[in-house]
C-alpha cells in the first residue's frame, strides 16, 4: 500500500514530487507507486544508489533540532575487512597464505533546495591496507582522498512531467564525480575493492529513474589514484558516453541502448599507445508478470583503433532467474552465461580482446580473480533469506579463455600470463561460493563469505611455466563490518 501526502500543493508519494494537476493519476496505482522504474532482480547488477547508501537526510536521522534541515544529506561510514587468501591466483608466486586487513572510511555531504537551481556534494574517503605480504596498490590504498567534489544546476522540472505525474528534470553536473550506470560491469564505482572508481569532467542528465524515458551524457577524464598524493586526472584520456532508458513498457522490458567511447593519446607513460575505442550495446531486462521470473540481457560490440590495430570486440550476457514468491523464503534460483572476446591472432592487425572501460570484477567471480576479457563464464546462482534479515546466496561457476592465445588478465599479476601458441589450454578452474549478509543491528552490518577455486589446466601451466611449480587450488575466506555512524541515532 502507497502512502500519499499533500504538502505545499504537491503531492509526496513513494518519495516522489508529484505536480497537482497529476494527484488522480498518481492515486490509480499502488502497484507501481507512480514510478517507471523497476530493478533488474539480477544477480550483482543493483547499482548504488544517488547519493550513497550510506547517505541520510538530515531531517530523518533522529537527532533533536534537525528535524527541519531537509536541505542537507550526510553519510559518515567505516569498513573494516579481514580477507584469508591461501595460494592467490594473481600473485607473482605460485602458493602462500596472505592475510590482509583492508580499511575504509567515507564522509559525504551534500546541499539540495536551498539555493536550487544550484546545488553541490563533496565525498571523502581514505582507504588503507595492514598486514599483507605483498606491495600496497591503488586496489587497496589511497589516503586522505576527495572522490566526489562536484557542483551541479538542478531544475526539477524543466522538461515537464510525464503520464504518471512525475516530473522530469534536467541537471548539469562539473567537477570530480562517482557513479554506476546499467549492469555496473562497464562503470561501477568498484565498492568491493577498497579503493573507488572516479572520474572527473561533466555529466548531463535528462530525467529520473521513475520516468517513462531518461538520458545521462557523460564527458569525464578518469581519475588516476595516487596512493599518498592527491589524485589527478589522467591527462591522456577521454572517456564519453551515452545512456539511454526506456520505460515506458518497464511491467514487461526496460530497454537501455548505450554508446561509449575512451580516446587515449599517445605518452611515454602508457607506452605511446594510442587509442580510439567506440563501442554500441543494449541492455534488455525484466519480468515475466507474476510469475517469478526474471530476465537479463546485454551486448555490446566494440570498434576502433588501439596502437596501430584495428580493434574488433564483443561481450554478451544472460541471465534468467526464478523466484519462488509463495515460499518464506524467497528462493531464488538462477543461470547466468557471458562470453567476452579475447584476441584471435597475436600476429594479425586486429585486437579482439575486449576493452572493460571502468566496470568491475566482483559480478564475474566472488574472488575477484575475473574480469570482463577473453572469458567465458557460466554460472548457477541460488539466493534466500531463511529469517528476516539474513540474506544468504551461493553458486558454482566454471570458466574458460575464448581465445586460448591471449592472456588471462589478473594471473600471476599480470605478467606470464599469456601463452601466444595456444599449447597451455584454455580452461581456467570451477569454483563454489556461498556469502551470508546481515545487520547485527540497525547501524552494524556483517558480510561473511569464502570461495574454493580450482585451477585449470592453463591456470597451473602457466604458473608452472614461471615459477617451476603449481597449486590446485585457492581458498578465500572474509570477514566485513560496516558501520553506518548517522544510523545510531534512529
Amino acid at each position: 500500500m502507497s502512502i500519499y501526502i499533500k504538502t505545499a500543493g504537491w503531492l509526496v508519494a513513494g518519495g516522489l514530487l508529484i505536480h497537482p494537476a497529476h494527484y488522480a493519476t498518481a492515486a490509480k496505482s499502488d502497484e507501481h507507486a507512480t514510478s517507471y522504474y523497476v530493478e533488474p532482480g539480477s544477480y550483482g547488477t543493483k547499482r548504488e544508489t544517488d547519493p550513497p547508501g550510506y547517505v541520510r537526510n538530515l531531517s530523518k536521522i533522529g537527532i533533536k533540532g534537525t528535524e527541519d534541515i531537509t536541505w542537507l544529506d550526510a553519510g559518515l561510514d567505516y569498513r573494516m575487512r579481514y580477507e584469508r587468501r591461501d595460494d592467490d591466483l594473481r600473485r607473482p608466486t605460485s602458493g602462500g597464505l596472505d592475510e590482509p586487513l583492508l580499511l575504509r572510511t567515507r564522509a559525504y555531504l551534500g546541499i539540495k533546495n536551498i539555493l536550487d537551481p544550484l546545488r553541490a556534494v563533496v565525498e571523502f574517503e581514505d582507504a588503507r591496507v595492514y598486514n599483507s605480504d605483498f606491495p600496497r596498490s591503488n586496489r587497496e590504498v589511497n589516503e586522505f582522498e576527495l572522490i566526489q567534489g562536484y557542483a551541479e544546476l538542478h531544475f526539477k522540472d524543466a522538461l515537464g512531467y510525464d503520464d504518471r505525474g512525475n516530473a522530469r528534470p534536467a541537471y548539469l553536473r562539473a567537477g570530480r564525480m562517482a557513479f554506476e550506470f546499467l549492469d555496473r560491469r562497464l562503470i561501477g564505482l568498484n565498492r568491493w575493492r577498497n579503493t573507488t572508481n572516479n572520474f572527473q569532467g561533466f555529466r548531463a542528465s535528462l530525467g529520473q529513474d521513475a520516468n517513462d524515458w531518461a538520458l545521462d551524457l557523460l564527458a569525464l577524464q578518469p581519475l588516476t589514484r595516487l596512493m599518498t598524493d592527491f589524485d589527478k586526472p589522467n591527462q591522456d584520456q577521454w572517456f564519453s558516453a551515452a545512456i539511454g532508458h526506456w520505460r515506458q513498457w518497464s511491467d514487461i522490458v526496460t530497454i537501455e541502448p548505450y554508446y561509449m567511447a575512451l580516446r587515449q593519446d599517445a605518452d611515454p607513460s602508457n607506452g605511446n599507445r594510442k587509442r580510439d575505442i567506440h563501442g554500441t550495446g543494449l541492455r534488455l531486462y525484466g519480468w515475466v508478470g507474476d510469475t517469478g521470473v526474471n530476465y537479463d540481457l546485454s551486448g555490446m560490440y566494440q570498434f576502433g583503433r588501439d596502437g596501430g590495430q584495428q580493434h574488433d570486440a564483443y561481450m554478451v550476457t544472460a541471465e534468467l532467474g526464478y523466484t519462488f514468491k509463495q515460499h518464506p523464503w524467497k528462493p531464488r534460483i538462477s543461470a547466468f552465461y557471458g562470453h567476452v572476446s579475447g584476441d584471435k591472432d597475436p600476429n594479425d592487425n586486429k585486437n579482439n580482446r575486449f576493452e572493460r572501460f571502468f566496470g568491475f570484477a566482483r559480478p564475474w567471480s566472488s574472488d575477484d580473480y575475473m574480469v570482463p576479457e577473453n572469458l567465458i563464464a557460466p554460472k548457477v546462482k541460488i539466493e534466500f533469506e531463511p529469517i528476516k534479515g539474513l540474506k544468504i546466496d551461493g553458486g558454482y561457476s566454471a570458466f574458460w579463455l575464448d581465445s586460448n592465445t591471449d592472456r588471462f588478465r589478473n594471473l600471476l599479476g599480470g605478467a606470464n600470463n599469456r601463452d601466444q601458441t595456444g599449447n597451455s589450454g584454455d580452461f581456467l578452474g570451477h569454483g563454489l561460493d556461498i556469502r551470508a549478509r546481515y545487520n547485527l543491528t540497525p547501524y552494524l552490518a556483517a558480510n561473511v563469505g569464502y570461495t574454493h577455486f580450482t585451477f585449470g589446466d592453463f591456470t597451473r601451466n602457466r604458473q608452472e611455466a614461471a615459477n617451476g611449480n603449481s597449486s590446485d587450488d585457492s581458498d578465500f575466506v572474509y570477514v566485513e563490518l560496516s558501520f553506518n555512524a548517522l544510523d545510531i541515532f534512529q
